[in-house]
């Protein structure tokens, strides 16, 4: 037990710092692909609501494209794909040299557009799921289209589309460990180093097991809080009601 300590520890032969970065790596991942996700996906069925016919196919190829290519398969496509445009790019500026997308931002990407192609689904089930009086009573007391949705509609939107969007939360957790097939340092890299050098998999990948579960644990609590708060927004009664 004492050399599992020492293998885990923060010491000059323990790899605990390693596996440290390697989490906050993971989490800033996760935390800078969500609004990007939250974003494309809000964008995406809106356009596949659109009167625009034009609109809703590019919605629905966006979708059908990320929801059926693997994710893994994604990530290469945005990485590899994207050093090989950037480096025809530099040429045809005249600029010589070998570049690569940074591992980071190809990750987050990638993870973007995947998260955003579900959330999409969830963000249109929402939006099916609010009566069509709703927006006509905004636009009989004279709100625009503009206000009616941001005033009326995105609030109840939220409330709708959040268990689901927790439910993709999770799975974006743990769908950043992909992105250690492209050298970036987050846990599942750090540990299967750790695990390679040291002939210990079984400490290290547990290790990397227990981490995922903690990270979906704290998740699994704050989504409870945001769920009870909006519950508890939802049963309050409004206090913008038209005076006459």
């Amino acid at each position: 037990m004492e050399k599992y300590a020492v293998l885990i520890g923060f010491g000059p032969e323990g790899w605990g710092l390693s596996i440290a970065w390697g989490l906050v790596t993971t989490i800033m991942l996760a935390l800078a692909t969500l609004p990007i996700g939250l974003f494309l996906g809000f964008l995406v069925a809106l356009g596949k609501q659109s009167a625009e016919p034009s609109l809703r196919l590019a919605s629905n190829i966006y979708t059908t494209i990320f929801r059926g290519l693997p994710e893994l398969l994604t990530l290469f496509l945005v990485y590899f794909g994207g050093s090989l445009a950037v480096q025809k790019l530099t040429s045809a500026l005249g600029f010589e040299g070998s570049i690569e997308v940074n591992a980071f931002a190809a990750g987050m990407i990638a993870l973007g557009f995947v998260f955003s192609s579900y959330s999409s689904e969830v963000f249109l089930s929402a939006f099916r799921a609010i009566p069509k009086g709703q927006y006509e009573g905004a636009y009989s007391v004279g709100l625009s289209k503009g206000k009616t949705m941001r005033k009326v509609i995105f609030p109840q939107l939220i409330k709708i589309a959040l268990p689901g969007l927790a439910n993709l939360w999770m799975v974006l957790l743990k769908d950043t460990s992909l992105v250690s097939v492209i050298s970036l340092t987050d846990i599942l890299r750090q540990t299967s180093v750790a695990a390679r050098v040291t002939k210990e998999p079984f400490l290290f990948y547990g290790v990397a097991c227990l981490l995922y579960l903690a990270l979906a644990i704290i998740s699994s609590y704050f989504i409870r809080r945001v769920e009870n708060w909006a519950e508890g927004n939802r049963n309050q009664p409004s206090n913008n009601a038209v005076r006459a």
